[in-house]
């Protein structure tokens, strides 16, 4: 909720309910006016921990505190540009908001902007957590007909289907590569379309080999390694691999659309919540993560 405003910004007013976002949208820099990216030259995405001018706005008992990504939000209030923040409905409840702002939205908008999912086709999504559960429904949204989904959990299988996945392969329930599985699945051709959102190493290669060849498409979201070893020859044969911020979405332009879908029930966000607890019971949090029901753990500040 909007608390005060600085000398400047117009748009927004006192009592405004806003989405905070990682990845700003100025809309007068050379990539925010174009559709080939949604990463700001204005406003980089910082990776340091720390404002344009090299400085942080936070401290803990006179020591510097780091921000994460461009925006922290793990606190009562923050000091935030305003080419940062998608202003929305004051009605909107609050969990669909902060399950907007990453996580759902990137899967989503990696289907729509940055793989431009064909109607007809095939996908497989790696991981179905938040991400890879915005990349099957966003997937199905935009035509796909088979949707197959990738997770060691075997309670995604119902989450999965609940956005719209048509398939779903649990890799230690056999003793076929994830590759194979896909290959079963898809008449040996592969799919058109993966999404790795996990990171984990070994399952990006797993990513690429399940494309289609000549014509395959990777849209890299998870990360959990700065470096990793990629088999070339799985691209060489000409597969794609892309990666992605945020689905490629940006926050003034994109995000609208797909809260427009949440407000008239397209899509079912509250379906991603499974856990709420009080901030003071916070260190909860890592031991409900490791619960085979986890999605979406909700934290009221």
């Amino acid at each position: 909720v909007v608390e005060s405003i600085g000398e400047g910004v117009t748009g927004l007013r006192e009592g405004d309910l806003v989405i905070p976002a990682y990845i700003a949208d100025c809309k007068t820099c050379e990539t925010c006016m174009s559709e080939k990216t949604n990463l700001c030259l204005k406003y980089p995405l910082s990776y340091n921990g720390l404002m344009q001018d090299g400085s942080s706005r936070m401290s803990i008992r006179g020591q510097t505190a780091y921000h994460a990504f461009s925006c922290s939000t793990w606190c009562q209030y923050l000091v935030i540009n305003v080419n940062f923040l998608l202003k929305i409905d004051p009605k909107t409840p609050l969990p669909d908001a902060s399950f907007l702002s990453c996580g759902f939205s990137t899967g989503y908008g990696a289907t729509w902007k940055e793989a431009m999912v064909q109607n007809g086709s095939s996908v497989a999504v790696f991981g179905l957590g938040a991400v890879g559960l915005g990349a099957i429904k966003g997937a199905k949204s935009h035509g796909a007909i088979k949707v197959i989904g990738i997770d060691n959990n075997p309670m995604k299988a119902a989450k999965g289907r609940a956005f719209g996945m048509t398939d779903f392969i649990n890799p230690g329930e056999s003793d076929k590569s994830i590759t194979e599985l896909v290959k079963d699945l898809t008449a040996g051709m592969g799919v058109d379309y993966s999404f790795e959102c996990t990171g984990v190493p070994p399952l990006i290669n797993e990513a690429i080999q399940s494309t289609k060849l000549g014509t395959g498409k990777i849209i890299q979201m998870g990360v959990e390694e700065p470096n990793v070893n990629i088999n070339i020859i799985g691209l060489l044969i000409g597969r794609t691999l892309k990666g992605s911020i945020f689905g490629g979405l940006k926050a003034k332009t994109d995000l609208p659309i797909i809260y427009s879908k949440c407000k008239n029930r397209e899509i079912q966000l509250d379906e991603l919540l499974s856990h709420e607890i009080k901030l003071e019971e916070v260190n909860k949090v890592f031991e409900l993560l490791k619960q085979p029901d986890c999605v979406k753990i909700l934290i009221k500040i």
